[in-house]
């Protein structure tokens, strides 16, 4: 895939996970789109992870450590 569509697509996905998170407190939605914003690598999808600077390691783990926040939100704040 083109490495400048999946910066847009990631993007986008970040932005409307956020959305639902933020406004709508559709936790499950948010941790959702923000699951899918991860599979259009932002960064070279060719490169090791081990060749990877730090600092896009640390981008793409705090993204995964948020999706994982929300879908905790979504599970403990649905219970009724």
């Amino acid at each position: 895939m083109n490495p400048k569509i999946n910066k847009f697509l990631y993007i986008g996905f970040l932005l409307l996970g956020l959305f639902q998170a933020f406004f709508s407190n559709d936790y499950m939605e948010a941790a959702a789109s923000l699951g899918i914003g991860m599979v259009f690598d932002p960064f070279n999808p060719e490169q090791k992870w081990n060749d990877r600077p730090t600092w896009q390691k640390a981008v793409l783990i705090i993204h995964l450590g948020l999706v994982a926040v929300l879908f905790g939100f979504g599970i403990g704040l649905n219970e009724e």
